[in-house]
C-alpha cells in the first residue's frame, strides 16, 4: 500500500500514528504564572542531546481556553520551566487519567491523586515517586507547520533517580519497565534489554 498524507489513506484509522513506534512517554508537570499545576502526558517527546543534556516535546493539538496551544506549553511559555517525568508501568492508569481534556482550571496531580513534591532548580512540582525526572528550563519553542504543531526544547538542569532504579551504578530500566506509545489506543512496556557494542569500541 502507498498513500500520500495529503489525499488521505482509506483506513479506518490513521497508520501514521502506529509507525513509529515505540515512543517513550514524557509526563510534562509545568506551574503556570498564576501558580496553578498541570501535568500531562506526550509521547512525541524524546532526548535530543548529551552536553548539555537537553529534551524536547511535541504538543499537537489545541483547548479552547488556550490560545490556540494545550496546558503545558501555555504555561511553559509564562514561566520558562517544566518537569519531564519518565513512566512506569504501575502507573499506566493515573497517567492515562491525566491525559484527558480538562479544563485549563483542573489539577491533574489532584484528579489523578499523584502525590508531588517540589522540583530543586526550578519553581515547579515533579511526580514524587516517578523513576525519574528531568527539572528543564525553557530553551526554544518552535512552531511546526499545521495549525496547533509547538515543539518545545529544555536544558536538564536537575535529575531526580530512583534509588530502587539504580543498580551496580547503572540506571536500570528493568526494575520498573518503563511504558512506551504504540500507535492508536495501544502501549507497550520494556521488560527486556540487551547489549551491542559499536564497531570501533
Amino acid at each position: 500500500m502507498f498513500y500520500r498524507p495529503q489525499d488521505g489513506h482509506g483506513l479506518p484509522h490513521n497508520p501514521f500514528n502506529a509507525i513509529v513506534t515505540p515512543r517513550p512517554i514524557g509526563w510534562i508537570a509545568t506551574r503556570g504564572a498564576d501558580g496553578s499545576e498541570n501535568l500531562a502526558p506526550y509521547s512525541f517527546f524524546n532526548a535530543v542531546a548529551y552536553v548539555p543534556p537537553q529534551v524536547m516535546f511535541a504538543s499537537t493539538s489545541a483547548k479552547p481556553d488556550r490560545d490556540g496551544t494545550k496546558d503545558s506549553v501555555s504555561n511553559i511559555r509564562d514561566t520558562g520551566v517544566f518537569c519531564v517525568n519518565i513512566v512506569e508501568y504501575d502507573m499506566r492508569d493515573v497517567m492515562n487519567q491525566t491525559s484527558g481534556p480538562w479544563d485549563k482550571e483542573v489539577d491533574e496531580f489532584d484528579l489523578a491523586g499523584i502525590e508531588r513534591i517540589e522540583c530543586e532548580t526550578i519553581p515547579c512540582s515533579r511526580v514524587a515517586g516517578a523513576p525519574a525526572s528531568l527539572e528543564c528550563r525553557l530553551t526554544q519553542i518552535v512552531q511546526l507547520p499545521g495549525e496547533a504543531n509547538f515543539v518545545t526544547f529544555g536544558e536538564v538542569t536537575g535529575v531526580h533517580l530512583r534509588d530502587d532504579c539504580l543498580v551496580d551504578g547503572i540506571f536500570d530500566v528493568l526494575r520498573f519497565n518503563p511504558l512506551a506509545r504504540m500507535g492508536y489506543r495501544d502501549y507497550t512496556v520494556v521488560r527486556e534489554k540487551f547489549s551491542l557494542n559499536r564497531p570501533g569500541e
